[in-house]
């Protein structure tokens, strides 16, 4: 007895623990709220549901018993089983209860794991669009339909357990005969037994009339737009009208069953029955498949093709893709001036030759320090001021590494080598012999970067927990003058003072030194969950989380930035998309660390509606509204009020650091290969359909990762910080496409995608072919050859795409790890523009020979500069551009205000547009009144 009250105390304090520590955890992150309203919504749903569903149960049990017959009337086949009666008789109320209980239990816990279906369809907004076949809002679908169909599916359990278990008890008390000669039920047995048949049949005619809306969100294969969602002309003209048919009959045998009532015979509800039967395999199913046969596919485009315009239309709205710009593209350059062709390149792209997923072995031997720290496998790309234009950067944090640590104890993984240290940056556009030209370096880290908070205890490396603020001092950085201890003095994570506490998380941890070890005292705090994407998705469990947090320095603090996404797989006619499929590339499949979305979520639309922060030293979760139209958003913001702060709430220091996210736009580039066309003929023919190269710079096989580069697409006219992709044909390696979205929020196209369609009558080599040919040219594979000697290797960097005055431009850095050397170094650069190539020490060699000349203009990185000019037209343009910039700068101290804001950058840009163009005729007319001076001088 003693053991066994032992071992339930010791199950309850380990449920309590488990609890406990969550409910700490929240409430150190500030968002107990989260936790209180889950934890409330599960327990609601779990006692309401598991409470039906028992009392539904024990009632049809306690009625069945009462309903049985008398003893002298039972047969002899019934009088057998009085000794099983015999035996439960004085345990039935004992029994009842257990099986109530034990169908509660298990209803209740089904029931609590809707808690998400539960919240989107109590707090749904609407979505103020309507489908086009029942014109209903898309929030129906969204939030509505999945709530209806979990309830009808806890109906039909309910009817069914309800009817076995009055069954059995029927059988058991004489109500039901098997094997005995006469009736086979008592007259209350059929009415009892008929009445939970009706409920049933009157559940299914509920199924068909919700499955006709269903249809609109149902997923099929067909070829040309693979996980098709919505009606099809089979759906729309055979599966429709034959749900509203086997409704109608559903209700009536559903009426029929519970007319026995009166009846007491079975034998119209067993036709009726029968009767819905064969209706459901001649109308469900053999009718649909006889207009498929015979009507579809001897005419399939035309009967389908309103239809899948249908689904076009749907499916460019739900994943943003309806106002990508297709724009037709030369491929060509028809400047034959090679020196104009050279100095546009520098205006057209700050081409970036370091690799982020190439050089982090080289950040790590040159700016590790210490074995103790280390650098993520792939670096982040930002953009960070210098002399007031910004520049690509490439940076990694000096994070924890405890496979580094002298030595691994408890005391040393866990209270002294707690956290990282500072900022790593090299320039992307620049290389010093080969080496990195770092920006901010050292320990501690010294550079552009100013004056921040260098101390990393929260980063994607750290996913272990630490104690610290205790007595136990921790291992700050080592220098010259030796190793720095520090304490932590920030307010984050779980204070240990508490005894329960403590023994909370060496329950919780499996970590019985947490209870007594004397290291840990007054002000010791535990920290844990210190991934971003731990962090995010906890205070947030209603998204989805990139696969990518980036680390950026904002107002003096490292901030860990996430891009979040809401999503739902309810969008009428929108094709579906399983998320890890579509946003796996090279990098996940060459990375363990790198995740991808959400391994097997499917989804059929998708907002990136939160940007989230995380402070690399306080902990602190910040999440942002994004995008201010979502409804799936503002539904969550019901939900969980005051989690989201207000965009206006961001900072401007913080804004500059956001980006266009990836995961978003390898989904949006899997989408565009088909659903660039917006002609269903065109589509249902499959003649314009593209791919997504795979990546020819790695044996991996897997697609080419999207690449951030600051540039400027043919209608822009200045660099912007851009993610850019490609496309090839299906099943060639030709280009087809070229597609890039404006990622910096600053600006007024941000999120802007645009897509340069090249011509089919003519061949652009794609970027297997550019690969191929620096492979194959004899000079380059010897030179090649000449670096891999020895124990040297030669790696790949990014194949990077630059649309260039019609043509397209392909730049590759080309790294050696070589000899005693374990890290990369740039030591070639790959150029090739129409069928030209060199391959040289540097970018600008490489580009001067290219072209066969040398630039003749300093670089442009990205910023506009005003022309200087007496030209009053330029003056005034100069002008309304200071006044559009100062207008900018106001609105960005008052809110912010968006809007005004992006008003304020169009004007911006349009007054430095005019300003060019006045400056560009004023130096034309120039230049022929100095020709024909010239002229008549000669």
């Amino acid at each position: 007895m003693t053991l066994g009250v032992l071992a339930v105390l010791g199950m309850a304090f380990t449920m309590f623990a488990g609890f406990w520590t969550d409910w700490l955890w929240y409430r150190s992150v500030h968002y107990s709220s989260v936790f209180t309203t889950t934890l409330s919504t599960k327990i609601g749903l779990f006692f309401v549901f598991g409470l039906l569903m028992a009392l539904a149960v024990g009632f049809n049990i306690w009625l069945a018993h009462r309903l049985r017959p008398p003893l002298s009337a039972m047969s002899m086949e019934q009088q057998s089983l009085d000794r099983y009666r015999m035996g439960i008789a004085p345990y039935k109320t004992w029994l009842l209860l257990a099986v109530t209980s034990l169908v509660g239990l298990i209803a209740g816990a089904s029931a609590s794991s809707q808690w998400r279906t539960w919240l989107m369809w109590v707090n749904g907004v609407p979505f103020h669009q309507k489908d086009p076949q029942f014109h209903l809002d898309v929030s129906f679908y969204a939030f509505d339909l999945p709530w209806y169909r979990f309830l009808l599916g806890f109906g039909f359990a309910t009817a069914i357990l309800c009817l076995i278990a009055a069954a059995l008890t029927h059988y058991l008390y004489g109500g039901l005969r098997v094997t005995s000669p006469g009736a086979r039920a008592t007259a209350a047995a059929t009415g009892h037994l008929s009445v939970l048949l009706g409920i049933f049949v009157a559940l299914k005619a509920v199924a068909y009339w919700l499955d006709r809306y269903g249809l609109a969100v149902k997923s099929s294969d067909f070829k040309a737009t693979g996980n098709w969602t919505g009606l099809r002309y089979v759906d729309a003209n055979a599966y429709l009208p034959a749900k509203t048919i086997l409704f109608c009959i559903a209700v009536i045998c559903a009426l029929l069953f519970f007319a026995t009532l009166w009846r007491r015979t079975w034998q119209l509800p067993v036709i009726g029955f029968g009767l819905m039967v064969l209706s459901a395999i001649l109308i469900g199913g053999l009718y649909p498949a006889i207009v498929q046969k015979f009507q579809v596919q001897p005419n399939e485009q035309a009967k389908e093709a309103p239809y899948v315009q249908k689904n076009l239309k749907a499916t460019r709205e739900a994943y943003g893709i309806d106002d990508t710009k297709v724009t037709e593209y030369a491929g060509k350059s028809a400047t034959a001036d090679k020196t104009k062709l050279r100095d546009q390149v520098d205006d057209t792209a700050s081409i970036r030759i370091l690799d982020p997923n190439v050089v982090s072995p080289t950040f790590q031997q040159l700016q590790q320090i210490r074995n103790y720290y280390g650098f993520p496998t792939n670096l982040d790309v930002d953009r960070y001021a210098k002399d007031g234009k910004d520049q690509d950067t490439v940076l990694g944090l000096r994070e924890l590494n405890l496979d580094g640590i002298p030595k691994n104890n408890w005391i040393n993984d866990h209270f002294r080598y707690t956290h990282g240290f500072g900022v790593v940056a090299a320039k992307g556009t620049e290389a010093d012999e080969g080496h990195p030209v770092f920006t901010e370096k050292n320990l501690p880290s010294k550079g552009d970067l100013g004056t921040y908070e260098q101390r990393i205890y929260y980063g994607e490396k750290t996913s272990t927990y630490s104690i610290v603020g205790g007595p136990q001092k921790e291992i700050d950085y080592s220098d010259d003058q030796g190793e720095k201890t520090t304490s932590y003095t920030g307010k984050s994570g779980v204070n240990l003072d508490n005894p329960i506490n403590r023994a909370a998380y060496a329950v919780a941890f499996n970590e019985p030194q947490i209870l007594y070890s004397g290291a840990i005292g007054k002000g010791s705090r535990i920290l844990y969950n210190r991934t971003p994407k731990e962090r995010v998705e906890a205070v947030a469990p209603w998204l989805t989380i990139d696969g990518d947090a980036y680390p950026a320095v904002v107002d003096g603090h490292i901030q860990w930035i996430v891009d979040a996404y809401t999503t739902t797989n309810g969008y009428p006619y929108a094709s579906r998309t399983t998320l890890g499929d579509t946003t796996a590339d090279s990098l996940n499949a060459t990375n363990n660390s790198r995740t991808v979305v959400a391994q097997q979520n499917q989804v059929n639309y998708i907002r990136n509606s939160v940007k989230a922060t995380v402070d690399a030293y306080t902990g602190e979760v910040k999440l942002y509204q994004w995008d201010t139209k979502d409804p799936v958003l503002k539904t969550w913001m019901k939900a969980f009020p005051g989690t989201v702060k207000s965009r206006s709430a961001i900072s401007p220091s913080l804004l500059a650091h956001l980006r266009y996210p990836q995961d978003l736009f390898k989904v949006q580039r899997e989408l565009l290969t088909r659903y660039h066309v917006t002609d269903a003929q065109t589509f249902l023919s499959g003649s314009e359909v593209w791919q997504v190269p795979d990546d020819p710079t790695n044996d991996s096989g897997s697609a080419v990762p999207p690449y951030y580069l600051s540039m400027k697409m043919p209608d822009q006219s200045a660099q912007a910080f851009s993610l850019t992709t490609t496309f090839t044909p299906n099943g060639r390696d030709n280009l087809s496409a070229f597609m890039a979205v404006d990622s910096d929020p600053r600006a007024s196209d941000y999120g802007k995608i645009r897509v340069l369609k090249l011509p089919t009558s003519t061949t652009v080599d794609g970027p297997k072919q550019v690969q191929s040919q620096f492979n194959s040219q004899a000079d380059i594979a010897e030179t090649i050859s000449l670096l891999s000697r020895g124990h040297s290797k030669v790696e790949y960097g990014n194949l990077l795409t630059v649309p260039l005055d019609g043509g397209l431009l392909y730049a590759e850095p080309v790294y050696v790890r070589g000899g005693e050397l374990k890290y990369p170094l740039l030591r070639k650069v790959l150029v090739t523009y129409e069928g030209k190539t060199a391959f040289e020490d540097t970018l600008d060699e490489a580009l001067n020979k290219v072209f066969g000349v040398k630039a003749t203009t300093p670089p442009d990185t990205g910023t506009a500069q005003p022309p200087s000019s007496g030209n009053p037209t330029v003056k005034q343009a100069l002008e309304d551009a200071q006044k559009a910039f100062a207008a900018g700068q106001q609105a960005l101290k008052e809110g912010p205000d968006w809007d005004a804001y992006a008003k304020a950058q169009k004007d911006l840009q349009d007054a430095l547009k005019r300003a060019e163009d006045a400056q560009s005729k004023a130096d034309e007319t120039g230049s022929t009144a100095h020709r024909t001076g010239n002229t008549k001088k000669s």
